[in-house]
């Protein structure tokens, strides 16, 4: 049994997700900073936290797969006794224009980023139905809300996440649990720093506040939604782009 928060973070070997597993083991959380393939990233992550005087854990889990993501938040469970945030963040693109694009590309999509979703929302309510709180928050994108050409399959994967906070917020408001969106902008992450320098100065035109963001105001974000603070917050889809959708 864990005397802390239980926190679990999918996707949290880099980028956003370790940025977000970091910000929560900051603020008292034991984190379950989940992988897929990367796993030696996903151990630097726990070490950072480590080294900070947080605790972690690390876990395996494909979460775009039914039977794994049950099996994975049962052990979580049967473990820590409890799951009080969690936190989607897995996520992959496969862009292209819609014309060209492939079904496999379009499926794969879907399935992490948004079923992935729904099966971690599925197990993990087990555990916050019983104890009646819990703090869900779904990573969505900019994409999602304003939508982005070459991005067909992610954008719909992330308006998807959208319909799914506003929808599984209504179902168990009633037992203090709460569900919410950050739609992230242009962040630096390996994926914004494989872009062009042409490209991202075409980006940062469209940007408000004229540049990219950090994975850390992102988790700042997160930080706070799962906090006693934001009690009264759930349903809501916060964005964090620099004001690229307002």
């Amino acid at each position: 049994m864990c005397k802390k928060q239980v926190a679990v973070v999918t996707g949290a070997s880099r980028g956003i997700g370790r940025a977000i597993a970091i910000q929560l083991a900051t603020q008292g959380c034991f984190v379950i900073v989940n992988y897929n393939g990367s796993k030696e990233a996903a151990l630097n992550t726990k070490e950072e936290i480590v080294s900070r005087g947080g605790e972690a854990e690390v876990y395996q889990c494909d979460v775009a797969d039914y039977s794994e993501s049950e099996r994975f938040f049962s052990e979580i469970i049967k473990t820590y006794g409890t799951i009080d945030v969690l936190v989607n963040n897995a996520g992959i693109n496969r862009d292209g224009l819609i014309i060209k694009m492939s079904e496999e590309d379009f499926d794969r999509v879907i399935d992490t980023n948004m079923k992935g979703a729904f099966h971690c929302i599925r197990f993990a309510l087990k555990a916050m139905l019983r104890q009646k709180s819990g703090r869900i928050i779904n990573i969505s994108s900019v994409s999602g809300v304003m939508g982005n050409a070459g991005q067909a399959n992610y954008a719909a994967s992330k308006a998807g996440i959208i319909g799914l906070t506003k929808s599984v917020a209504r179902e168990v408001a009633s037992r203090h649990i709460t569900v919410n969106a950050v739609a992230p902008g242009f962040i630096q992450t390996d994926m914004t720093e494989k872009l062009s320098d042409a490209v991202k100065e075409r980006v940062k035109a469209g940007i408000p506040l004229g540049q990219f963001g950090k994975p850390e105001d992102v988790a700042a974000m997160v930080g706070f939604l799962a906090t006693k603070e934001a009690d009264y917050i759930t349903g809501q889809v916060i964005c964090v782009d620099g004001g690229m959708a307002m």
